[in-house]
């Protein structure tokens, strides 16, 4: 890593946080412990799943309001930006957001100077629509001291349009907040692995970034979760190994976080970003204003 100008260990932390009201101080305070076993293996970037505090299957709308807090006023991104304060670090975690009446399934960075900023969910899948107002903050990308970070969450995914716009805006890595469930059978292949590993790899290869996906484990009400974590290169491939289905576990991976800048161009004659056929897709999809721009 000596050579590296923007060396990071990424960290995706795989656990089981349970819904429930009585249960967002044990979300909260495992979720700090395993953070903090990243933090002394080295990891300078930390990613929690999805809902990390509240655990995923309310009840109703009145349970996910009563599980929600503001942003980034309340507790557990206080705790969560504490931590990262006191151990100099980047994290990022998943909590349900009350802005008034609305609620929003939000995915909020924090670092060695407090928060930094959010992204509210966009694709919202399944009963999710009964208690979440779909975000409304677009896809930002914090630039921050270690490198240009995107956020997703889930469902989100299955949308490419999700990360190429994240890439397009520049993001190094996607930190990507899951609680990954049910999707059309078979749920696993023959080598474990589950549909939205590959997609994640798949978005990571067609937009040369890197992905840290964190996702959960356990069962919740009747939901089954797939955990497989993962932390996709660049080149899509995963760095060290895909996450179990069913087992809490953290993944690292010892990456240059801008060596994605460079990763689009593959030979002397084919660059991803430059090559793209903008004035036959903006005809296609009628847009009036030029949206292809490079990096």
């Amino acid at each position: 890593m000596s050579e590296s100008t923007s060396p990071v260990r990424v960290a995706v932390v795989q656990f089981d946080p349970q819904v429930g009201t009585q249960n967002r101080a044990a979300n909260l305070s495992t979720s700090l412990e395993l953070a903090l076993e990243a933090v002394n293996n080295g990891a300078n970037l930390i990613v929690l799943p999805e809902l990390t505090s509240t655990g995923y299957f309310f009840q109703n709308r009145q349970d996910a309001f009563d599980h929600a807090e503001a942003v980034p006023d309340g507790p557990s991104v206080g705790s969560w930006e504490d931590f990262a304060r006191h151990h100099q670090v980047y994290l990022v975690a998943g909590l349900t957001e009350r802005e008034r009446s609305r609620l929003y399934n939000t995915g909020v960075l924090v670092g060695p100077d407090g928060f930094i900023g959010k992204y509210r969910k966009a694709h919202l899948w399944n009963l999710e629509k009964l208690w979440f107002t779909a975000g409304d903050s677009g896809f930002p990308v914090f630039d921050t001291p270690i490198g240009r970070i995107g956020l997703l969450i889930c469902w989100d995914i299955w949308f490419p349009e999700v990360p190429r716009i994240l890439s397009q805006q520049g993001a190094d890595i996607i930190c990507s907040l899951n609680n990954w469930v049910w999707t059309p059978p078979p749920l696993f292949d023959d080598a474990g692995k589950c549909m939205a590993s590959y997609l994640t790899m798949t978005a990571a290869h067609v937009n040369n970034v890197f992905i840290a996906a964190a996702s959960r484990i356990g069962e919740e009400r009747g939901a089954r979760y797939l955990g497989c974590s993962l932390i996709a290169g660049t080149n899509g491939w995963p760095i060290g190994r895909v996450a179990s289905a069913d087992q809490q576990e953290i993944l690292y991976a010892d990456i240059d976080l801008t060596s994605a800048r460079s990763a689009p161009i593959w030979n002397d004659l084919n660059d991803l970003h430059r090559d793209r056929r903008c004035d036959v897709y903006d005809r296609m999809l009628g847009y009036t204003e030029h949206p292809c721009l490079p990096r």
